[in-house]
């Protein structure tokens, strides 16, 4: 996918509460075309409300989301008769996977593309056998989900997220199953997918998979953005007291 420079995503004085409490209290974050952003902080620092809020999986109070010309109001989340065309701009790779049980590996892929694109079974499937092809699962296309690995269940969501093509790739905790070598694949990866032109917004604790692979970290704390560079600057000169409570609880 070419893309010009600019943003991909673009927050702005996001602001969402559950319950009771303010759980972001007015977040900035932008994600350049062709970026890995990390956001990195504590358990409850508001990292999957932020990635939910830019996914319009959940409501947020104030603020505006962007994603290649389509933006995000407060309010409800819009009916999904109103999101097709921001779906199209956006991927999530869930934690768990949350791949389809009853659903091959290739009909997890295909399924977007069939059902909102109205593509034919068989450029579906062709679109999404290279899709899997360059994660290296394609000998996985007609396995079910509970006949695989963790490493290749992650590996077929990244490939469902990519089948719609979108501008922005969301993932939360991508290397928490993962041993070194996978997690080092994985990056390899995501490199690769920033370099076509995408941005990548990533929730993780993982220090070392940030310091190896992204290219700007934006540390949270108590629903606020308290400080935001490359990873050389925040992990290893940490200048907040939050970004040494997560170095040190690492």
């Amino acid at each position: 996918m070419n893309a010009p420079n600019g943003h991909a995503l673009s927050v702005r004085g996001l602001r969402a509460v559950r319950g009771t409490v303010e759980v972001l209290r007015g977040v900035d974050v932008d994600v350049a075309r062709g970026e890995t952003c990390a956001l990195m902080g504590l358990s409850g620092a508001g990292k999957t409300t932020i990635l939910r809020s830019v996914a319009a999986l959940q409501s947020f109070s104030a603020g505006t989301i962007g994603v290649g010309g389509f933006e995000l109001h407060p309010g409800p989340v819009p009916p999904e008769s109103r999101l097709r065309e921001f779906r199209r701009k956006l991927g999530l790779v869930f934690q768990s996977h949350a791949l389809f049980e009853h659903l091959t590996v290739l009909d997890n892929v295909t399924l977007a593309p069939m059902h909102v694109l109205g593509w034919p079974r068989s450029r579906a499937d062709e679109a999404a056998m290279k899709l899997l092809g360059s994660l290296g699962i394609a000998e996985r296309a007609r396995a079910y989900p509970r006949e695989i690995s963790g490493g290749q269940a992650q590996r077929a969501a990244i490939a469902r997220a990519l089948a719609m093509d979108p501008l922005v790739l969301l993932m939360d905790e991508p290397t928490s199953a993962l041993d070194p070598a996978r997690r080092g694949a994985l990056g390899e990866t995501l490199r690769a997918l920033a370099a076509e032109g995408r941005g990548l917004l990533i929730s993780t604790h993982d220090l070392d998979f940030v310091r190896g692979f992204a290219d700007r970290v934006v540390i949270l704390a108590d629903g606020l953005v308290m400080e935001t560079g490359t990873p050389k600057e925040i992990l290893d000169n940490p200048r907040h007291p939050a970004t040494r409570a997560l170095i040190s609880n690492s």
